[in-house]
C-alpha cells in the first residue's frame, strides 16, 4: 500500500495530537508533533536567558540545541527529547505556551525546525501536525486536514489538559491565551496559519476524538482508493483502512 504523507493543521486544543497520534498507530505510520518542536526551542530560549529578539544568540542557539523524538515503550507516545533529555512535561507547561507563538514568528526558528521536519518526512508513511504542515512544509501532502473548534470548547479542553499536570489555570487566563495565539499565528509574515486550499475542514467543537481519527481514515481510505483506482485503471471497491 502507497505511504502516504497526511497533514493536520489547525488551532490549538482542537485535539490534532490526539488524533494525529491514533491515526498514525491505526496505520502504522510515524507521527510528528512539530507543535512541540517550537516548543521546545521556546523552552531552550527561555531557559538559557535569550531575549526573543536577540537575533544572533538564537541562531546560535538553534545551532546547538538538538531537537529529536523518543519512543516510550510503556506508554507507546513519542516524547520529545531536547538534547538529548526527555522534556515532555516540561515543554507542555502554561509558561511555555504564553512564549511559543512569538518565538513561532522568528523568521530563523521556522526555517530551522521546516527543514527538520521535511527530512524527518522524506521516507513518506507520517502523519505530522502543526499549522503550516499543508501549506508549507509538505504542500504536496496526499491528505490535508484543518481542524478548527469554539474559543470555549478549546479552553476548557486546555485546562483539563493541564490539571492532570498538577497546573490549576483559570479559564479566562486560557482563553486570553488562545486569543493571543490565534491571533500572532494567523498574522505572521513566516507560514502564517490557514487553510490550504485543499484541506478539508474538520469542526471538533461537539465530536469525540474517535470521531475525529474516523473522519481523518476516511479521508485515508478515499486517497488510497482512488490512488489505486488511477494506477490500475479500474475501481478496486471501498474497503476501509480499519
Amino acid at each position: 500500500m502507497k505511504q502516504l504523507v497526511i497533514a493536520i493543521d489547525g488551532y490549538s486544543s482542537c485535539g490534532k495530537s490526539t488524533t494525529a497520534k491514533a491515526v498514525a498507530a491505526e496505520l502504522g505510520y510515524a507521527y510528528i508533533d512539530t507543535g512541540a518542536m517550537y516548543r521546545a526551542v521556546t523552552l531552550y530560549l527561555l531557559e538559557h536567558s535569550i531575549s526573543f529578539d536577540d537575533l544572533p544568540r538564537i541562531e546560535q542557539a538553534l545551532h546547538d540545541m538538538t531537537i529529536s523524538f523518543k519512543r516510550n515503550r510503556r506508554t507507546g507516545r513519542n516524547e520529545l527529547c531536547l538534547d538529548g533529555t526527555i522534556r515532555e512535561d516540561e515543554i507542555r507547561q502554561m509558561r511555555i505556551s504564553n512564549s511559543v507563538s512569538e518565538v513561532s514568528v522568528i523568521p530563523a526558528v521556522r526555517h530551522a525546525m521546516v527543514r527538520q521536519q521535511q527530512r524527518m518526512g522524506r521516507k513518506r508513511g507520517i502523519v505530522m501536525d502543526g499549522r503550516d504542515i499543508g501549506t508549507t512544509v509538505f504542500p504536496d501532502a496526499e491528505v490535508k486536514i484543518f481542524m478548527t473548534a469554539d474559543t470555549r470548547t478549546r479552553a476548557l479542553r486546555r485546562q483539563e489538559e493541564l490539571a492532570v499536570k498538577g497546573e490549576q489555570v483559570a479559564l479566562e487566563d486560557i482563553i486570553d491565551n488562545l486569543v493571543k495565539r490565534d491571533h500572532l499565528d494567523s498574522t505572521r509574515a513566516e507560514s502564517p496559519l490557514r487553510r490550504a486550499s485543499d484541506a478539508v475542514l474538520l469542526d471538533t467543537s461537539h465530536i469525540t476524538i474517535d470521531e475525529q481519527v474516523d473522519f481523518v481514515l476516511e479521508r485515508v481510505s478515499a486517497v488510497l482508493l482512488a490512488t489505486a483506482a488511477a494506477n490500475s485503471g479500474w475501481w478496486a471497491g471501498s474497503e476501509s483502512v480499519r
